[in-house]
């Protein structure tokens, strides 16, 4: 399993979570709608487990996540939906928001 990295900010709106697979940081990604940059100030966080980021997901107002590990993570835990997640140039992208 990828390393992975997990930041979180407590905002107006809730808490705020990133998730990015370590090996993706700082990365540029391509699809034919859209580009995503996986931007060090917003990803990087602390080194994490796949048992740190389902917490982290489960308390989380709004998450961001980038990156195969962390994105099946969120699949595997009922968080995402598959086909709610986004391709990039290989990578995965996804979004959750509690309403």
């Amino acid at each position: 399993m990828a390393g992975l990295l997990l930041n979180e900010r407590e905002t107006e709106k809730g808490q705020l979570v990133s998730v990015c697979d370590a090996d993706v940081l700082g990365e540029e990604f391509e699809n034919d709608a859209a580009s995503l940059t996986v931007d060090p100030e917003f990803y990087d966080g602390e080194a994490a487990d796949e048992h740190d980021v389902v917490e982290s997901l489960a308390s989380c107002s709004v998450a961001n996540l980038v990156g195969t590990t962390a994105v099946e993570i969120a699949i595997k835990n009922g968080f995402v939906e598959e086909e709610n997640v986004l391709d990039f140039d290989g990578t995965r992208h996804a979004q959750l928001l509690w309403l």
